[in-house]
């Protein structure tokens, strides 16, 4: 049986998909409360780079000599300001959405089973011409992303600030799928496209959290071109047992009104000096040779 480990197991597609998973694999995952998850999970706090050491050290000691098909690294927040550090001293949303996943995959990739492949969830708010109504990214260097009061560009209004916070760790994704690639790995971006009913509305206001809540809801077929919250699942689970197989060079995978499709990241995605970049400083951030 195939073994997958993954984050963001524990509600929204994640939830979906790795029930999916469940029925089809070996699922370690990763969560932390593993104590209310309703799947057997190990512990897990993406805003603790020592949290992320220790479950990958306690995957290792679960897997023996076995090796893992495929590792999913699917959880994420948003959040309305860029004030929140971890304990390492980095911006949240940067940190669990990108570096502890970096981290993940970098001690992990060794473990790949020949075929595994490495899928990280990403989101079209990366690509300005997707027009969302999350502000667009200006970059994505790490260490201003790190530590967001060293970037002069910062913008002064902490919800949009927020918003390039997170557009720009979705970026960092693709160009950490670009770059474990560039290194021979099986590695693809999946984007479930917008999918009201997800928690990632809860930092929002009020008015904002009912109506992402309310078009989750059956109510929210009206609106075609939103995902359910059960497709959006059923494509990450399947993603991670490698259907679609992707075509020649192919690495992100969206879904848009139900559909998936292979398609062409935005264009600060595709460039090889932000990948590298990306690489090299998040490396030294968790102190790893790049």
């Amino acid at each position: 049986m195939a073994i997958i480990v993954m984050t963001g197991g524990t509600s929204g597609i994640g939830q979906v998909a790795a029930r999916g998973l469940g029925t089809r694999a070996t699922l370690l995952l990763g969560a932390r409360h593993p104590d209310r998850a309703r799947l057997p999970a190990l512990e897990l706090d993406l805003a603790q780079l020592d949290s992320v050491r220790r479950f990958a050290a306690e995957v290792e000691t679960r897997l023996g000599s076995r090796s893992i098909d495929a590792l999913v690294l699917n959880a994420g927040l948003s959040r309305a300001d860029v004030d929140a550090r971890t304990r390492d001293g980095f911006e949240l949303t940067f940190a669990v959405n990108h570096l502890a996943h970096y981290l993940l995959a970098r001690l992990l990739a060794p473990r790949l089973a020949p075929g595994g492949r490495v899928v990280v969830t990403t989101s079209g708010t990366h690509d300005p011409d997707e027009r969302t109504l999350v502000p667009p990214p200006r970059h994505a260097r790490a260490r201003l992303l790190a530590d967001p009061a060293l970037d002069p560009a910062l913008d002064g209004d902490p919800r949009a600030a927020a918003g390039h916070a997170y557009a720009a760790s979705k970026l960092c994704n693709i160009l950490t799928v670009r770059a474990l690639r560039a290194r021979g790995l099986s590695a693809l971006a999946y984007d479930p496209g917008p999918t009201p009913g997800t928690g990632l509305a809860r930092a929002r206001t009020p008015l904002l959290r009912a109506l992402w809540w309310l078009l989750g809801t059956p109510l929210g077929r009206l609106a075609p071109r939103f995902n359910s919250v059960i497709r959006a699942g059923e494509a990450l689970r399947d993603a991670a047992l490698g259907e679609p197989a992707p075509p020649r060079d192919g690495y992100y995978l969206r879904l848009r009104r139900g559909r998936l499709e292979w398609a062409t990241p935005s264009r600060l995605a595709r460039d090889d000096d932000a990948r590298d970049a990306l690489w090299r400083d998040s490396a030294a951030l968790v102190g790893m040779a790049d």
